[in-house]
């Protein structure tokens, strides 16, 4: 399973073969049940987290009992709060798996002896948390400006391997519609690919 984490950090900066076993001796594996939770709003998020397997939610819940999803983690993401992570403030989002996931943490501690020691992991999450950012301001733009069909066409290029196994009420959560708006879209675009 450290596998696909370290393919996912060789992406973007090389590491020594001794770099790759400090890697796999420092990210600890969870194992999640569907619906159990990684996170909960409230609690301290002290770790950096990688999906090796599965899929999770990340989202929030609004005054009136609404699930508002912000992100999904699927296999070779990274998913966190990362606003809780960086300030050491209390959560504000949920972490909750939807299928049976493995996720590989790291303590920010043992993160900060990485850095030490390999020079390559600070460039590393530098560039992840830059691009992160990027996504982010991007998913905001086109919640802003895209029409619901666009937004659902971006979703399928991007979590096309998972979207079978993502009930659609959440994705309909992510994408910021009702079910039924969602069901519509969904058999048109349907009959565009017949």
């Amino acid at each position: 399973m450290h596998t696909t984490l370290i393919h996912n950090i060789e992406e973007i900066v090389p590491l020594k073969e001794e770099e790759i076993l400090l890697i796999n001796a420092a990210f600890k594996p969870i194992h999640l049940k569907k619906k159990q939770f990684l996170l909960q709003k409230g609690q301290s998020s002290h770790h950096m987290r990688f999906v090796a397997d599965g899929c999770l939610k990340l989202y929030r819940i609004d005054d009136t009992g609404k699930e508002h999803i912000l992100q999904f983690g699927i296999k070779g993401w990274w998913v966190n709060d990362l606003y809780a992570f960086l300030t050491q403030k209390p959560a504000t989002f949920f972490i909750q798996a939807i299928t049976d996931c493995t996720v590989l943490q790291v303590h920010r501690d043992q993160l900060n002896k990485l850095y030490d020691r390999i020079h390559m992991m600070d460039r590393f999450f530098r560039i992840k948390t830059q691009n992160g950012y990027v996504a982010l301001q991007e998913r905001t733009i086109n919640s802003m400006s895209q029409t619901a069909d666009e937004r659902y066409n971006d979703f399928i290029s991007r979590y096309r391997d998972m979207e079978q196994q993502i009930p659609q009420y959440m994705i309909a959560s992510f994408l910021g519609i009702t079910p039924e708006h969602l069901s519509a879209l969904r058999k048109n675009f349907t009959k565009r690919l017949s």
